[in-house]
Parts: C-alpha cells; structure tokens; sequence
C-alpha cells in the first residue's frame, strides 16, 4: 500500500513515468541512498519527505511484525489452527464438547474412547498446549458466541454437551445451539435445581447434574454394592470382556423383523432394553418382541458379539 500510494504521489506530483516513479519509492523507502531518476520539486521533496516518515516507518515495523511471527512459530500456529479449522468443517456426526474443565474432560474422555469424533470450544488460551497434547480438535473463543459454534460445526454435528461452569451462560449457548441447529441434541450441566428447568426450557434434551448424580452413586455403593460394580464393569470401553452397548437398527438391515428370542440365540448376546420410536423403554423386553427399523436395543455381551450385532443393525451395501 506506501508503495502503491508513493508511485501515484510521484506520477502525479513529477509527471514521470510509472517504472521511474516505482524506483523512487522503493530506493526511499528502503533508504538505500540511490541517486532520484529525476529533479525533484518542492512539492516533490515535500512528498518524498511524507513517504520517508511514513513510509520507512511502517516498512521497519511491517517487518519486524513478519520477523517476529518466523521466530515465535506464529506462521505455523496460523498455519496449523487453519489447517485444523478445514478438518472441522470437513466433520460430520461429531459431538462438540463446550468447556475443558473437569467435568468437560471426563466427558471427552469417553467419547472418544467410544470412538465419537469431538471437537472442544474452550475460552482459557492457556489450556490450548493441554488440548494439542491430547491431539483434540478444538476452537479457541467463548461458546456463548455463534461465530464460534459455527467454526466447531454445530450445523453438522450431532450432539452438544454444555459443559461450561455459568449457568447462565450454560441456558444461553442451549439457546443459540437450539436456534442454529434445530435438531442436535443437547446435554448440558447444572447445579441447582431451578437451573435444571431453566435449561430444559431453553431446549436442552438432557440436563445433568453432576452432584446428584455422584451423591447417589455414593449412597448406591454403600446400599448395593454389587449393582455398582456391575455397572462400573458395564460402561463402555470399562470391563474386560463385555461391554453395555446401544445399537439403532436401520431400515433393511438383517436384523429388521426378527424376534428377539431369535436375535439373542443367534448372537449370543442379551438385549436388556428396547425403545420403539417415541414409546417408552421396554426394559427386558418379552422373547416374542419384533425388532423393527428405527428401534434402539440397549444390548448387553461380548465386544465381538456386539459388533458383530451392530453390523446386523447396518442397511446392507448395494
């Protein structure tokens, strides 16, 4: 730009031809002391006189801005963050874990040991190195800003959990993830009873509760012990063996339209739920029970046996 504007300066002010005018900008503004092409006039010498002051000083500093961000490794966080920001546009089914504190690690913890794509939104700058050591995709910025949800890809993913500290900021980003995507699902974190509704209404499809949930574990541990162990060992990726697993059947897989008698002989496995559509949860749900497309099992067995189920639950390849 000083170059563009001391080349007009020049052909205006001199009359001279645009290559002369372009030396006498780039030998003044580099002040390498070459000799002018040209008689400068007082209006001339009055310009050059602007374009030194100016210009040399914003060359210097335009290059130690340049210098400067070679050696910090600027160019490569640009370069990096860029790159980053392209592969979370290219996601599609991921889940976009809003906050990176204690409850929010926990959460990304599992689902990615449950193979879930996850992109975290995190404010705090200074938890950036934790998160690239964890070779997370993320987006710096506050989760409160739809800017920010749309560089996560909320539009295209498939689920939300609010795991930010504020309740109020906790009911606005259900707000704007509700707004922006009418359809994700939404988990979100509360303390208090009255935000727990506040959250609903704002169109959060659950609301967890991170003290209730871990004063009954407790309670239920001193209560009935072996139920917790079971439940420990049940969770996804936790026991050795076998895994507690949900499963949606799609329209013209194998398994549309078999019994569940049949399902459990065949895989060896044992369905312990079964959610029609909208209906309620069956819970152990009756042998003679049809499975049909949309449905989702809560299968309980071994982790080859679930895949293999899971496999079944898949519409065929044409």
């Amino acid at each position: 730009m000083i170059t563009l504007v001391g080349v007009v300066g020049f052909v205006t002010i001199e009359g001279t031809s645009i290559l002369d005018a372009l030396y006498m900008t780039v030998i003044t503004v580099s002040t390498v002391g070459y000799r002018e092409p040209f008689q400068l006039s007082p209006e001339g010498k009055a310009f050059t006189i602007s374009l030194i002051v100016i210009g040399v000083g914003g060359g210097l500093y335009f290059l130690s801005v340049v210098w400067e961000s070679i050696l910090e490794g600027r160019l490569r966080d640009i370069y990096r963050r860029s790159a980053m920001l392209r592969e979370i546009h290219r996601m599609d089914d991921h889940v976009i874990v809003c906050g990176y504190g204690r409850y929010g690690r926990i959460v990304v913890k599992d689902l990615c040991a449950g193979g879930v794509h996850v992109v975290v939104v995190e404010q705090d700058p200074a938890i950036e190195p934790e998160l690239e050591a964890a070779g997370l995709s993320y987006v710096l910025g506050s989760a409160t800003d739809d800017t920010v949800l749309e560089q996560a890809g909320l539009r295209d993913a498939r689920a939300i959990v609010v795991a930010v500290s504020s309740e109020s900021d906790c009911v606005f980003i259900t707000l704007a993830a509700r707004e922006l995507n009418p359809d994700i699902l939404i988990n979100a974190r509360s303390e208090t009873d009255a935000a727990v509704r506040r959250i609903a209404q704002a169109g959060a499809n659950h609301v967890t509760s991170p003290l209730k949930i871990g004063g009954g574990r407790a309670a239920m541990s001193i209560l009935r012990p072996t139920v917790v162990d079971f439940l420990d060992l049940s969770s996804a990726g936790v026991g050795q063996d076998f895994d507690l697993e949900e499963i949606r059947v799609e329209a013209g897989a194998p398994i549309d339209g078999v019994e569940i008698g049949r399902l459990e002989t065949q895989s060896a496995v044992r369905i312990v739920g079964l959610k029609h559509a909208n209906d309620s949860i069956q819970i152990i749900p009756s042998r003679d029970a049809t499975v049909r497309a949309s449905d989702h099992l809560v299968v309980i067995g071994s982790r080859d046996d679930l895949a293999d189920l899971a496999l079944q639950a898949q519409q065929p390849e044409s």
